[in-house]
């Protein structure tokens, strides 16, 4: 299908609203509630980032990226991470040809929408195959630099609770997702729901929303949308101020952060604040949308010392407590 063609970016803006609401509708039919998850997820690919689900098995965490890949007609593969899985597993590796030249075999990130299943499971050597692939947009294999196709996400899964052989992810890995989203058990009403669902021959039809030329346009399009200076400097005060033991730091991040977030948590604010603004009808982002999703953003860019531990305090409660 053809770049979508609009009058101006108000209407454009309005298309990618009613997008987001086919998008919402057609999801669940497959997934029951994770409203916030769903969301989130799709503001993370309209602003072009990526998302870490973190959340114990069995809560439809890859049930839900392959849907949203099927609604959104994009090639999808999964990569389940192991211990003994290698880089060259991720980005492909060169075959001896016929002719006695190599090849270059393209590995599974190769893909639109890239499931890293229990990215924790992996070690640091395998874990840094993904770093260049989600920031340049491409792999270097033997000194030759391939492009990934356009879009290109990577929904990373964790397990938060078995910590026996895995490997937490650094610092500069998790800087490179743009939201970190917990997933919560459903609701009793929900999960009956989910029995009767998934227990049935009956089998959901999805609908195919958007194309990949239409996600880059939107892509584009969140990036075009103003933003007033208040709203900047709304975010990047709020980023500055989990910097424990500088100008801005607040009590409670001096008392329980070890560690506060970079630049690129001020950027992913303002972007994803955009996208927030455009799904729910505005043509220009607010304080409101940059609340909506800060702890999605800073979750995973804040350290918590060992008081924070020891006195129960998450990084929700820092974060909260910051507005």
């Amino acid at each position: 299908m053809a770049q979508p063609n609009f009058k101006s970016d108000v209407e454009a803006v309005d298309a990618l609203a009613k997008a987001y609401q086919d998008l919402r509708a057609e999801i669940g039919k497959v997934i029951v509630g994770q409203e916030d998850v769903v969301k989130n997820v799709l503001i993370s690919m309209f602003a072009n980032g990526h998302s870490l689900l973190v959340g114990v098995p069995g809560l439809a965490k890859t049930l839900l990226v392959s849907t949203i890949s099927e609604v959104l007609d994009l090639d999808f593969k999964r990569i389940q991470f192991t211990p003994d899985l290698m880089p060259t597993d991720i980005t492909g590796s060169e075959i001896l040809n016929d002719q006695k030249k190599f090849d270059f075999a393209e590995g599974p990130i190769f893909a639109n929408i890239v499931l890293a299943d229990e990215i924790n499971r992996t070690p640091p050597k395998t874990q840094a195959a993904l770093l260049e692939a989600m920031q340049e947009r491409s792999v270097t294999v033997n000194g030759v630099r391939h492009l990934l196709p356009s879009p290109f996400f990577v929904l990373a899964t964790q397990n938060p609770i078995e910590q026996e052989g895995t490997y937490p992810l650094p610092e500069a890995q998790l800087d490179r997702f743009m939201f970190n989203i917990p997933l919560d058990y459903p609701t009793y009403e929900q999960e009956l729901a989910v029995v009767k669902g998934t227990t049935g021959v009956s089998k959901s039809e999805l609908k195919t929303i958007l194309t990949g030329e239409e996600i880059v346009y939107f892509q584009q399009l969140v990036r075009k949308i103003p933003v007033s200076d208040n709203v900047v400097e709304y975010a990047v005060g709020l980023v500055s101020k989990t910097r424990p033991n500088t100008e801005r730091a607040t009590a409670n991040v001096n008392d329980y952060i070890s560690w506060g977030a970079g630049p690129r948590a001020s950027q992913y604010l303002v972007l994803g604040a955009k996208c927030h603004a455009a799904i729910s009808g505005k043509y220009s982002p607010d304080i409101e949308d940059v609340q909506a999703i800060a702890k999605y953003v800073l979750r995973h860019r804040i350290v918590r010392n060992y008081k924070a531990e020891a006195e129960g305090i998450t990084e929700e409660h820092v974060i909260e407590a910051l507005f």
